[in-house]
């Protein structure tokens, strides 16, 4: 019998990863309050995921794009206006390897927004969806990580270290605030909303994440007296997960899901906006363990039956939080004497290319200009700016994962002669890094059967290509150290090809030691 103890381990393992389109269409119906529609200005959306849910090998998403459009009036000369709808959908997306009891985390994007117009009182809607999808899978393992004090045991060790999840919590955020508008706007109706998450933190203390960040919102309105005005206001989102034995030390990822948005006049306030929004925020804390981990073990005299359980895991987590300033000019055509009203900015990254110590990233940042002319007329026009992003002093760059939260700190737009635009773009970056670990973990040892006794104390034995001392004194039952007495071996690590060795063989003696 082989005493030995063992230690548990949660392995938190990236079952699958995936980035799909989808398409949600629907009609959108013109109040009869509202004028009918000449043609379309500018369409937006915002995404909102009610729920999710898992099942075996697809994920079902029920959601809602909040839809928002500005259009011309038929018979107007003059005037915008706007009207908006919750194209609510279902969906189900193919995930290979996934189960119910698995977690998912989901980002979701608005690529784009087609409205045509069917009649007068009638458009419809088309919007593209990106839905990114990271599948994990949480599991307990076991390891053989000592054996009993037995001098006769050999055991051969290696440092494995890894980031072991330590625990998993997620809480429901409720963000509220009143947006004060200009005391000269009476508000008639919000034209086109949008959100971001800006400005994530973490702080860790005994048993309990605090996660905070900011939902910046844009708010386009028109006024009564048909002006057009922005506010852009910053909403806290702050919340506490309970996880038990979480500590400073610790490293984290952390998820924020979307869930719902209410934009409206505030009727009990002149001048404000009502802005609700709810998000769920998911949190894994890991610990990095230093495991002088057994990789192999026999008795001279007996052989063992070892079960091994082959994992992937993570190790080397880590994550690296840069700013990038952007000073570019694009010029753009025909916008000479018109207003700027808004820019809608976004990071997409083009290219990712590895090199040993750095990670290079070609980035572009696209833009659309929602300009207003002196007649009420109002234009759309896009632009990008192509820029690279450098994460360097890293050791081994090729062989990590990587995943990038690139988001738009602030950003200003001037206007100049001849349809230039200066763009100065301040954006905060943090780089999530961990490489995959592979291992086989000895999960149970048992006796075997013993060793046939042999008529001869010492092997001549010629060292072959991959050998191993290891290897060698395992199979004739001797030990590496006595290899190396035994024939002068002044670097165990390096073997000759060819190369002959002396192979003490061993007795047992009756008070367990070998002779």
């Amino acid at each position: 019998m082989v005493n030995i103890a063992k230690e548990n381990l949660c392995i938190h393992k990236l079952v699958a990863e995936k980035t799909e389109i989808i398409f949600v269409e629907g009609d959108m119906i013109v109040p009869d309050s509202k004028p009918d529609i000449l043609n379309t200005i500018c369409t937006s959306g915002v995404a909102c995921v009610y729920k999710r849910e898992l099942q075996e090998g697809k994920l079902k998403i029920d959601g809602g794009i909040h839809t928002y459009i500005m259009y011309m009036p038929e018979g107007m000369e003059e005037g915008i206006r706007g009207i908006h709808t919750t194209l609510d959908f279902t969906q189900n997306i193919d995930v290979e390897g996934a189960m119910p009891e698995m977690q998912v985390c989901l980002k979701t994007i608005v690529k784009s927004v087609e409205a045509k117009v069917i009649n007068g009182r009638k458009i419809g809607i088309k919007v593209a969806l990106e839905v990114c999808i990271k599948v994990f899978a949480k599991e307990e393992v076991e390891v053989v990580n000592s054996v009993g004090e037995e001098d006769d045991v050999q055991i051969l060790k290696d440092n494995f270290v890894m980031n072991s999840l330590l625990g998993t919590g997620s809480t429901k955020i409720y963000a509220k605030d009143t947006v004060q508008i200009d005391a000269i706007d009476q508000l008639a109706e919000v034209l086109k909303i949008g959100t971001d998450m800006i400005e994530k933190d973490v702080k860790i203390s005994y048993n309990k994440v605090l996660t905070k960040a900011e939902a910046e919102m844009k708010i386009v309105y028109l006024t009564e007296d048909n002006r057009i005005g922005m506010v852009n206001p910053k909403i806290p989102v702050v919340g506490f997960i309970d996880i038990p034995d979480v500590s400073e030390n610790n490293t984290y990822d952390v998820c924020y899901e979307l869930r719902n948005v209410i934009v409206k006049p505030n009727a009990q306030e002149e001048h404000s906006i009502y802005v609700e929004m709810e998000y769920e925020v998911t949190c894994n804390v890991y610990e990095e363990k230093n495991i002088n981990l057994i990789q192999d073990l026999y008795r001279p005299d007996m052989t063992f039956q070892i079960k091994r359980t082959p994992i992937t895991t993570m190790c080397n987590k880590a994550s690296v939080k840069q700013k990038k300033m952007l000073q570019e000019t694009v010029n753009l055509k025909e916008i000479e004497g018109k207003k700027l009203i808004d820019v809608d900015s976004h990071i997409v990254m083009q290219k990712e290319t590895k090199i040993n110590s750095k990670i290079l990233y070609e980035m572009e940042l696209q833009m659309r200009f929602l300009f207003l002319g002196n007649t009420m007329q109002m234009s759309v026009q896009e632009a990008s700016i192509p820029f690279e992003y450098v994460v360097d002093n890293l050791e081994r760059g090729e062989t990590l994962n990587t995943e990038n939260d690139f988001e738009i700190a602030s950003q200003d737009f001037i206007v100049q002669d001849g349809g230039i635009v200066t763009c100065n773009v301040n954006m905060n970056v943090q780089t999530d890094m961990y490489r995959n670990a592979n291992a086989n973990l000895i999960n149970s040892v048992e006796e075997d059967k013993q060793r046939q006794e042999q008529d001869y104390s010492i092997i001549i034995y010629i060292v072959k290509k991959g050998d191993t001392l290891w290897n060698i004194a395992k199979e004739f039952g001797s030990t590496v150290d006595d290899i190396v007495r035994t024939n002068g071996i002044e670097n165990p690590d390096q073997l000759e090809v060819g190369k002959k060795l002396y192979i003490p063989k061993y007795i047992r003696t009756q008070v367990g030691t070998y002779a």
